[in-house]
């Protein structure tokens, strides 16, 4: 008669525990693999570089040298891609923490709806430093004969090596970002509580 006298059958009393604490690991786990990535990106971006020394006029017989180096400063838009992943991995960084110990400095449910907010821009930022980054690189890569743009990766090889992991890293990192932001949006709607049928 544990229901006349006001208290909550067992498999009610028992099932939000069983269904927050494996969505909560899980979240936990993807900030972890994420932060991994786009942190892999950002160092692995901002220490690309390549100097390199090659032939660029010949006279008479003697070939002129110039030593010409590739830094991804040179570019706005790995510069860009350098920020971005970092600003990413320093939210997976704050938010694994607030995972852990944010229980404690909840206020009225606005944990749930910030950390939300925060992963839809963190999204937003990442997608752009990935998107302008892919871009640039397809342009060392192949050039663009229209604009006579010569492309660069047939000279500087190792640099554009080094600069294509970093951009696949940072689209794992991109990939778990929008799977993390859907789980935080699901979290903030509240399940239907459950109705007991008439016996």
């Amino acid at each position: 008669m544990a229901l006349d006298s006001g208290g909550k059958p067992e498999a009610m009393h028992n099932a939000t525990p069983i269904s927050k604490v494996p969505r909560n690991q899980v979240l936990l786990v993807l900030r972890l693999v994420a932060f991994f990535a786009t942190a892999a990106a950002t160092v692995v971006m901002a220490l690309n570089k390549q100097t390199k020394t090659m032939v660029v006029a010949t006279i008479g017989s003697t070939p002129i040298t110039a030593t010409l180096t590739a830094k991804f400063q040179h570019t706005p838009a790995f510069v860009y891609f350098v920020i971005a992943n970092g600003m990413a991995s320093l939210h997976n960084l704050i938010m694994i923490i607030v995972e852990i110990w944010g229980d404690k400095f909840d206020y009225k449910g606005l944990r749930l709806v910030m950390i939300a907010i925060l992963d839809m821009m963190t999204v937003a930022s990442a997608s752009g430093g990935d998107s302008a980054a892919t871009f640039m690189a397809e342009l060392g890569k192949n050039g663009n004969s229209h604009a006579r743009w010569n492309k660069i990766c047939d000279k500087f090889g190792t640099f554009c090596d080094r600069g294509g992991g970093a951009i696949i890293s940072s689209f794992v990192g991109l990939l778990l970002l929008v799977i993390i932001t859907a789980l935080s949006i699901g979290r903030l709607v509240k399940p239907r509580p459950a109705t007991l049928s008439p016996v």
